[in-house]
C-alpha cells in the first residue's frame, strides 16, 4: 500500500531571511478593517477582506510615460502614473470590491479597477510606515519588495531564496504548549497548517522554523508584550535574530475567521483538509492572521477555492534539530556555505526548482512511514533498471517551468493593475500553454511504467482538464507562442501571443511595431554601410535596441568610434553604443509595445476568466513533476556512485558503508566500514586517537540514516536500518558567541536537549562529550549521561577519548566497545616510531598508546617535558586498567542477555529457509556455550538440535 501523490510534501527554502537584526520588539501591526462586500463563491470576483477603505502602502511601479494608438487612453494612462509615481503612493484610492472576472482592466495605479482573476505576478510589498485604520505606531521595515518572476528548468537555485511568512500562536492557561503554525510560500499557493503539543524547551518549534527558513515570523502582541515576552517570544527571536518578527494584534489570531477563511479559499481537491483541522483551534488561529496580513502586504488577495490547503503533525516525518542539520552539512557546508559539499548537493541532480525544494525538504524532513518509503525505493529501483524510462523521463521533466510560482500568480486577485502586470499577465499565459503542452509527452513516457507511485502520477496526468485548458488557451494564443529563452525572443513572443483578427487594433498596433523594428534594423545596416564598420543590432531589457560591434579586425579612423554614437560602453572585444535617432525609435517601440501589451491583456484576461474553474488540475502536475524530479535525482546518484537498497526492520546493520559526501569530495571511494546496532547492543563506545576516523565514521552512519529515510540507494554493500523518530548530535567544541556560551556551556546545552527530547526510536550521534571542561568533571559527566541514556532503546553512537567510560563494557550488557585502528611503524634509520592511520573500525577499547604524547613529540615541546608527561601517564594508566576486571556472573549475564535479543531478532526479521535457520541457530548455540566456558568454565551441554 502506498500513499497518493498528494500526501508527498514540497518544502520550503533553505537560506535564511534577511532583516534588521534588532531585537528590539515592534509595536503590533493593526491590519486595516476591510468588511466583505460579497459572498466567497467560485464564480465571485470579491476577494478576503475586499471592501472601502484607503490606507498607505508602497509604490508598485508605474507604465510608461507615454503611450498611443487606436483604441486606448495610453496617453493618459501615462501621465496617471507618472504623477502617482512623483507622489510616491500607488495604493491610494478606493479598494472597491471585484464585480467581475472578466471587465475592463485601467492601469492606473492610483485606483483599484475590477479586478482579473490571477492577475499579476506576486509582489512582496514593503510594510507601511503608517495606515489610516488603526495602526498607532510606527515598526520596522519588513518584507522587502520583491518580484518573483517564472523561472526557467535551469534556475534550480532560485529554491534556496527565502520567501516564506509563517504565523506562530501558542494556546494560554492550561492550553499552555500546544503550538499552532501556518505558513505559506510566495512561490507557492500552498496554505500549510500545523498544531502539536511541545515540551518546555520548545524544540519542535525552533526545528520547524529552521527547516521553514522564514522570511518573517508573526506573532500575537500579547507573546511579546512590552517587552516581557513569553518563553516562546525569547527562543524564537534569540534562534532566528536575521528573521524579521512582525507582532500583529491578537485579535486577528480568530479561529473562527480561519476556518471561514479554508472553507472559501481551499480548493475541492484538498477539501477533506477541513476534517482535520476543524478541531484545531491554533493552527486555525495562526491561518487567519497570516492570510490577513498576506493581503495587506500584498495588496492582493487568492482566488475563491483556489489554495492548496495541507496539515501536517509532527507525527508524520523524522526531525533533525538545527544543530545536527548544521553538523552533519545537510544542506550547508561549514566551511563554504556556496559549496555543494553537503547531502543535499550528493543527492540534488533535480532539473525543476520545484523537485530542488521538494528534495531539501525531504533530506531536513526524513519520511518515518516505512511503506512511503519502499514505494519510493520501487520506483528509485524501477528507474535504475529501465534505462529507456530514465532518459526519457529525464528529458520531459528537463522543460519543466516553475509550476508552483506560475500557480501563485495565477491563484492571486491584485486589487490593482499596472502596465508591468499586464505584461506579466501575459508572460504567465504563454507558460501556461507551454506547461500543457508537456502533459501528454509526460504521460507518454510514464504509461508503460510498473511500480505503483509511477502508476499513480501517470494516472492524475490523465486529468481532462490539462486538454480543456489548453484547447481554450489554443482559441485565443498562436500555436507556435512558445516559453524561450532570451529576452528579445521573449518580447517577440508576448507580443505576437493573441491570435491575429480577434482584435483589430491589436493587429494595427502589432503592424506599427513590426515596422519600427524593421527601421532600426535598417538604420543599423545603413549606419554599418556608411561607416562601413560591422555594425550589428543588440536588444536587453534595459536599455532596449541598441548596436553592438566586434574590435576584431577593425580599424577606427583616428581609433575612435563616429561621433554620432552615443553611450559608448566595451566590454572585452565588443562596443556597444546607440544613436539619437535609435533612442527615438525605442521610444516609439515602447509606446507601440504599451498599446500591443494593453490590448492583449484584455484578450488573455477574458481567456482567463473562462478557465480559472479548471487551473487547480495544476497542483496535481505540480506534485507529480516535483516527486517525479526528486526520484530521478535520487536515481541518478546511484549511477555516479555504487549505492544499495536499503531495507527496514530492527536493526541498523551496514556492510562496508561510506561517507557519501567524503566519497564526492575525493572523487574516489573512500575507507568503507561497517555499522552493526540492534536492541541487544544499541550503545556503541568508540575510541581512538585524534585524526583517526572517528567523527567521520558517526556523520556516516547518520548520513547513511537519512538517505535511507527519504527512499534513496545508499553507499554501501548491504544495508539495514530501523526507523528513527529523531536524529540527535553532539559534535563541535565551538564556543558561541553569540549567546554568550563557552565551548563547555554549548555542550551542555546541545546534551541536555538530547536528554529532555530522545526516545526509543532516536539515533543518538555524541562526539567528544565533556572535553570544554577538566578531565574529572569530563569523565564523571560522561558516565552519567551515558548511563542515563542506557536507560532508552534508542540507538547510541558515543566518541570519547576517556578510555574509563570503556569499563561500561562490563557493567551493561547492551554496551559494546569499538575503536579506530591504526598501526606503529619504526624507521630503521631514525629508529623513530610512526603513527599510520587506517579508519577501519574495530572491535574491543583503544590500546592506550598514549597518541597524544606521540603528537605533541612531532611539536617543539621541551623533551623534559614530554618525559614528565608520559611517567605520570604511565601511573594513571596503570590503576586505570586495574579497575577494568569483568566478573564471572557479569560474564554470564551477558552471555545469557546477547543470545536472548539474537534469538528475538530471528523471530521478527528472519527470511531465512528452514534448514538455513536451523544452521544460524547451531552458530547461535555454539557462540554461547563459548561466552559461559569463557566466564565460569565448562557447562554441560544438551547435543540435540
Amino acid at each position: 500500500m502506498f500513499r497518493s501523490a498528494t500526501e508527498e510534501t514540497t518544502g520550503g527554502s533553505s537560506v535564511s531571511g534577511r532583516c534588521s537584526p534588532s531585537p528590539v520588539t515592534p509595536a503590533p501591526v493593526a491590519l486595516p478593517q476591510t468588511p466583505r462586500t460579497g459572498s466567497w463563491s467560485s464564480g465571485s470576483g470579491s476577494g478576503s477582506g475586499s471592501g472601502s477603505g484607503s490606507f498607505r502602502a508602497a509604490s508598485t511601479g508605474s507604465g510608461p510615460a507615454t503611450s498611443s494608438g487606436p483604441g486606448t487612453s495610453g496617453t493618459a494612462v501615462g501621465r496617471a502614473s507618472a504623477k502617482a509615481g512623483s507622489r510616491g503612493d500607488s495604493c491610494l484610492g478606493d479598494r472597491s470590491s471585484n464585480t467581475g472576472w472578466a471587465s475592463m482592466p485601467s492601469f492606473t495605479p492610483g485606483t483599484s479597477s475590477s479586478s482579473v482573476w490571477g492577475c499579476g505576478t506576486p509582489r512582496l510589498k514593503r510594510t507601511p510606515v503608517s495606515a489610516s485604520h488603526g495602526v498607532t505606531a510606527t515598526y520596522r521595515a519588513r518584507t522587502p519588495q520583491t518580484e518573483h518572476t517564472v523561472t526557467t528548468s535551469s534556475s534550480v537555485s532560485s529554491a534556496t531564496v527565502a520567501s516564506v511568512i509563517v504565523a506562530v500562536v501558542e494556546g494560554r492557561g492550561l492550553a499552555r504548549g500546544e503550538i499552532g503554525i501556518a505558513s505559506i510560500d510566495l512561490r507557492c499557493p500552498e496554505l500549510i497548517l500545523s498544531q502539536f503539543p511541545d515540551t518546555g524547551t520548545y524544540a519542535k518549534v525552533v526545528t520547524k522554523l529552521h527547516i521553514l527558513t522564514p522570511l518573517e515570523i508573526l506573532m500575537p502582541d500579547t507573546a511579546s508584550d512590552k517587552g516581557k515576552g513569553t518563553k516562546l517570544f525569547g527562543l524564537i527571536t534569540e534562534n532566528f535574530r536575521n528573521v524579521a518578527f512582525t507582532a500583529v494584534q491578537r485579535k486577528y489570531f480568530n479561529e473562527r475567521k480561519g476556518l471561514e477563511y479554508i472553507q472559501q479559499l481551499c480548493a475541492p481537491e484538498f477539501s477533506t483538509v477541513l476534517m482535520e483541522v476543524q478541531a484545531k483551534y491554533y493552527c486555525l488561529a495562526a491561518a487567519a492572521a497570516l492570510l490577513k496580513y498576506f493581503e495587506f502586504i500584498q495588496n492582493s488577495v487568492y482566488a475563491p477555492k483556489s489554495l492548496k490547503v495541507s496539515f501536517r503533525g509532527s507525527e508524520q516525518t523524522a526531525m533533525i534539530d538545527s544543530t545536527s542539520a548544521k553538523n552533519l552539512e545537510l544542506v550547508l557546508n561549514n566551511r563554504d556555505p556556496r559549496s555543494d559539499h553537503t547531502l543535499l548537493g550528493v543527492l540534488n541532480y533535480t532539473k525543476t526548482p520545484g523537485g530542488s525544494r521538494r528534495l531539501r525538504s525531504n533530506v531536513l524532513e526524513p519520511l518515518l512511514d516505512t511503506d512511503t518509503i519502499n514505494t519510493r525505493l520501487d520506483s528509485v529501483q524501477e528507474l535504475l533498471q529501465d534505462e529507456e524510462l530514465f532518459f526519457g523521463l529525464k528529458g520531459a521533466i528537463a522543460r519543466f517551468l516553475d509550476i508552483d510560482q506560475l500557480l501563485s500568480v495565477l491563484v492571486q486577485i491584485p486589487k490593482q493593475e499596472t502596465f508591468q502586470l499586464a505584461e506579466a499577465k501575459i508572460m504567465h499565459v504563454i507558460n501556461l500553454k507551454h506547461t500543457l503542452e508537456l502533459v501528454a509527452p509526460l504521460k507518454a513516457v510514464l504509461k508503460n511504467c510498473q511500480t505503483p507511485l509511477l502508476k499513480a502520477y501517470c494516472s492524475s496526468l490523465e486529468d481532462n482538464r490539462f486538454d480543456i485548458i489548453l484547447e481554450q488557451i489554443k482559441t485565443v494564443i498562436n500555436d507556435d507562442t512558445s516559453y524561450t529563452k532570451g529576452s528579445l525572443n521573449m518580447r517577440t513572443q508576448k507580443c505576437y501571443a493573441v491570435r491575429p483578427n480577434i482584435n483589430e487594433f491589436l493587429d494595427i498596433a502589432r503592424r506599427a511595431y513590426t515596422e519600427i523594428v524593421d527601421d532600426i534594423a535598417g538604420m543599423v545596416t545603413q549606419l554599418g554601410e556608411k561607416f562601413d564598420l560591422p555594425l550589428r543590432t543588440s536588444f536587453s531589457t534595459a536599455r532596449g535596441f541598441f548596436i553592438q560591434m566586434k574590435t576584431d579586425g577593425v580599424v577606427l579612423p583616428d581609433g575612435q568610434l563616429p561621433s554620432d554614437f552615443m553611450k559608448v560602453t566595451k566590454c572585452r572585444n565588443n562596443y556597444s553604443f546607440t544613436t539619437a535617432d535609435m533612442i527615438k525609435m525605442n521610444d516609439r517601440c515602447e509606446e507601440a509595445l504599451s498599446e500591443i501589451f494593453h490590448m492583449s491583456y484584455v484578450v488573455v484576461c477574458q481567456l482567463l476568466s473562462s478557465i480559472h474553474e479548471h487551473v487547480h488540475c495544476l497542483y496535481k502536475l505540480s506534485d507529480a513533476v516535483s516527486m517525479l524530479d526528486m526520484l530521478l535525482s535520487l536515481a541518478n546518484a546511484c549511477t555516479v556512485s555504487d549505492y544499495v537498497r536499503p531495507e527496514f526492520t530492527d536493526t541498523l546493520a551496514i556492510k562496508q558503508g561510506r561517507h557519501p559526501i567524503l566519497e564526492r569530495i575525493s572523487g574516489q571511494q573512500p575507507i568503507s566500514n561497517s555499522s552493526y546496532i540492534s536492541e541487544g547492543s544499541n550503545f556503541i563506545l568508540i575510541t581512538g586517537p585524534n585524526m583517526s576516523g572517528k567523527s567521520t565514521y558517526l556523520k556516516q552512519v547518520a548520513l547513511c540514516q537519512v538517505m535511507a529515510q527519504i527512499g534513496s540507494f545508499v553507499p554501501a554493500e548491504y544495508a539495514s536500518f530501523r526507523i528513527a523518530d529523531q536524529i540527535f548530535t553532539r559534535i563541535g567544541v565551538d564556543d558561541d558567541f553569540e549567546t554568550n556560551s563557552s565551548t563547555f556551556m554549548v555542550e551542555m546545552k546541545e546534551i541536555s536537549y538530547i536528554i529532555h527530547n530522545a526516545s526509543d526510536r532516536s539515533l543518538i550521534i555524541i562526539d567528544e562529550l565533556g572535553r570544554g571542561t577538566s578531565a574529572e568533571e569530563g569523565i564523571g559527566i560522561c558516565h552519567a549521561v551515558c548511563e542515563f541514556l542506557l536507560n532508552f532503546r534508542a540507538f547510541t553512537l558515543f566518541a570519547t577519548h576517556f578510555l574509563e567510560l570503556c569499563q561500561l563494557e562490563a557493567l551493561y550488557p547492551n554496551v559494546e566497545n569499538h575503536h579506530m585502528g591504526v598501526t606503529l611503524t619504526r624507521s630503521a634509520s631514525s629508529n623513530a616510531e610512526k603513527v599510520t592511520y587506517t579508519y577501519l573500525l574495530s572491535r574491543g577499547r583503544s590500546e592506550e598508546k598514549n597518541y597524544g604524547l606521540r603528537a605533541a613529540e612531532i611539536t617543539s615541546l621541551p623533551p623534559s617535558i614530554i618525559q614528565e608527561a608520559k611517567e605520570i601517564t604511565s601511573q594513571i594508566n596503570k590503576q586505570l586498567w586495574e579497575k577494568q576486571q569483568s566478573d564471572p556472573e557479569a560474564l554470564k549475564h551477558r552471555a545469557v542477555y546477547h543470545l536472548a535479543t539474537r534469538l528475538l531478532q530471528a523471530a521478527r526479521n528472519s527470511r531465512l529457509d528452514p534448514d538455513s535457520l536451523r544452521i544460524y541457530l547451531k552458530g547461535l548455540k555454539k557462540r554461547y556455550q563459548a561466552e559461559l566456558l569463557a566466564a565460569e568454565g565448562p557447562v554441560p551441554t544438551n547435543t540435540e538440535d
